[in-house]
């Protein structure tokens, strides 16, 4: 994961959301809760809840505002571009990548599993959920320079 990436998402929370007193149920723009003086505080995302942390903030931010990279349509498009659109056995011809899937699915998944590998060392994709969803590096670079 992306620390710096990371970190200006967190500001980027911090900057949507409000300090909320779940005691006393109300936003503390201050940062202290005036009511009952309290600097536990929990943060607010309006229309959505409340809860301690940011993780589910960042969460939040990146499905609205961000799509998600569909790593086999990547991977797909990009062996379309190294391969012929078609290969041909004998008489017939064939989806090259349909024909790469269903005769060999294992070496398929192995290669797309390479694919996601590299594209996540190279810095082009990143994810912040343990690599269940992955984002562009530079859609999420974007999304926080508009702070």
């Amino acid at each position: 994961m992306n620390t710096e990436l990371k970190e200006k998402l967190t500001q980027l929370a911090f900057h949507r959301s409000l300090p909320f007193c779940y005691n006393c149920y109300h936003e503390c723009p201050s940062g202290r809760c005036e009511s009952c003086g309290s600097d536990d505080l929990m943060r607010s995302l309006d229309g959505v809840g409340c809860e301690y942390g940011t993780d589910w903030i960042i969460k939040h931010i990146l499905e609205t505002d961000l799509t998600s990279v569909d790593l086999e349509e990547s991977f797909e498009d990009m062996i379309r571009e190294c391969y012929p659109e078609t290969t041909k056995v004998g008489w017939m011809e064939f989806d090259t990548v349909t024909l790469m899937k269903e005769n060999d699915p294992i070496s398929w998944s192995c290669a797309l599993s390479d694919y996601e590998s590299n594209e996540e060392s190279e810095g082009l994709i990143v994810s912040f959920d343990g690599g269940s969803t992955y984002f562009r590096t530079e859609d999420v670079e974007e999304l926080c320079a508009n702070l």
